[in-house]
């Protein structure tokens, strides 16, 4: 039988974060802990980062993706929704056809 090889997590360090997101150091941050003064910032589905070194963390790219995708999805319906609403409630296909 073939052994299925598995390659390695990708890590990314913050600068590649803050270039994929295109969040800020302070709002990728904000993300990781709950902050009173900041009540909007936390969420609890943003990755955790891992301890690479001594004082240096990074992301695992796939956990990353998987982010952004979710991100991606959650806005989704909400423009699919002001969609029908400018169209009278009837959707569109996927070449722009009223239907």
């Amino acid at each position: 039988m073939a052994a299925i090889k598995q390659s390695a997590p990708t890590i990314l360090r913050r600068n590649q974060v803050e270039t994929r997101t295109g969040l800020s150091r302070s709002t990728i941050y904000a993300k990781m802990r709950p902050n009173p003064k900041r009540p909007g910032g936390f969420d609890p589905t943003f990755p955790k980062p891992i301890a690479v070194g001594a004082r240096a963390v990074g992301w695992i790219e796939a956990e990353i993706d998987g982010w952004l995708a979710a991100q991606i999805e959650k806005s989704r319906p909400q423009a699919n929704e002001a969609e029908q609403a400018r169209c009278g409630g009837k959707r569109t296909d996927e070449v722009g056809v009223i239907r």
